[in-house]
């Protein structure tokens, strides 16, 4: 690993490098399920071959996800059924932190409602609680995760629960889910029908708050983890907030453009376009002077902000045709990110706004 190859708490927030692959100089992965290594019913490209590598490699797996709506059994057939090698001992979900968490408040053996499905009573159960699905038990506790099952029947009985005293827990508060024709209503958009109802706002576990990644590490075990997700304000913010540095792919929820405008808390540390990141070298940015003009190159590209535009190196446009995508490479990409994140900081530092004018980005990775 090189030396630039350190927590996000301990370097600003910018990509770092390193030498040698990611699944040797990190040892253990804290993998996002979906958008990462599948969406929905359809395959990600490159998931299965470099996850199975990382493996084979030596580091070690933890499958942490924001979906609470899977029992680990059900995690490990459904990375099966994507060629992906897993054991339920590896899985830990937004389920399984709110349970965790639910302990610090409720006494134990405690009766819970459960708004969700298996992932849910699995992970309260294992932690000791009794389930119910109505109101009428006078539950301690509301646990709501998503789940398909979830209609308004269920979501009334929580907000009965909740009003008679119930506490409210969220396994996560993220609005919508990646599946493969888009993105659905995810937990967070039925929590806030139920808070709406209730006017209660509730406890909430898994991404982007830095203890599912914490929680996750400790079971995995391991001290030298990267979190790798798809989604910026989840996955990564998380990531940040706990001191692990992050692999973000494209595979999901943000864009390169999404990323290239990210405020220094959703910055990830490496950059690719998908799963790929994980089995190979990451090349160091570096700031350059180039005939008396500052660059950020990485690898054999180069990239600056010349009064709020950003630019590529040989005068390369940034600018679509008829709404096209811009095709960049992936150390283009990773450039522009550094580029556009040290001018954002400087902005920042000087007080004035900082607001690029970006087209979409296609980023190809050969």
């Amino acid at each position: 690993m090189t030396q630039s190859a350190q927590a996000p708490s301990d370097a600003p927030a910018t990509l770092l490098g390193s030498d040698e692959p990611l699944c040797t100089a990190y040892d253990v992965a804290l993998l996002d399920l979906d958008g990462v290594c599948f969406a929905g019913e359809a395959r990600v490209p490159y998931a299965a071959d470099n996850v199975n590598a990382a493996r084979a490699a030596g580091m070690h797996l933890s499958f942490v996800t924001n979906n609470a709506s899977r029992a680990p059994q059900t995690v490990v057939d459904k990375l099966a059924a994507n060629d992906i090698a897993a054991d339920p001992s590896e899985v830990f979900s937004a389920a399984m932190d709110a349970a965790a968490m639910l302990t610090e408040y409720v006494e134990p053996g405690s009766t819970v409602l459960v708004v969700g499905g298996d992932g849910v009573r699995q992970a309260l159960l294992d932690e000791g609680f009794q389930v119910t699905g109505s109101a009428q038990d006078e539950p301690a506790a509301v646990v709501q995760g998503w789940d398909p099952a979830v209609d308004w029947a269920l979501l009334s009985e929580g907000v009965y629960a909740i009003n008679a005293g119930a506490l409210h827990v969220a396994t996560n508060l993220d609005a919508t889910l990646p599946t493969e024709r888009g993105f659905a209503l995810g937990n967070g958009s039925l929590v806030a029908a139920v808070v709406n109802a209730s006017g209660k706002e509730p406890l909430a576990g898994g991404k982007p708050f830095p203890g599912i990644y914490t929680r996750a590490l400790k079971r995995a075990g391991g001290t030298r983890p990267l979190a790798v997700g798809d989604r910026l304000n989840t996955d990564h913010v998380g990531a940040r907030a706990a001191g692990i540095p992050g692999l973000h792919v494209l595979t999901g929820v943000s864009d390169a453009r999404d990323v290239i405008t990210a405020p220094a808390t959703e910055r990830p540390s490496f950059l690719h376009t998908d799963l790929r990141g994980l089995t190979e070298a990451h090349p160091t940015p570096e700031r350059v002077v180039q005939e008396g003009q500052e660059w950020w190159r990485v690898g054999g590209r180069r990239a600056r902000v010349v009064d709020s535009v950003l630019e590529l190196q040989d005068g390369e446009s940034l600018t679509s045709q008829d709404g096209v995508p811009v095709r960049i490479d992936l150390d283009s990409y990773r450039a522009l990110a550094v580029a556009a994140w040290d001018w954002a900081d400087a902005q920042e530092a000087r007080g004035e706004a900082a607001a690029l004018d970006l087209p979409e980005i296609e980023v190809v990775a050969s």
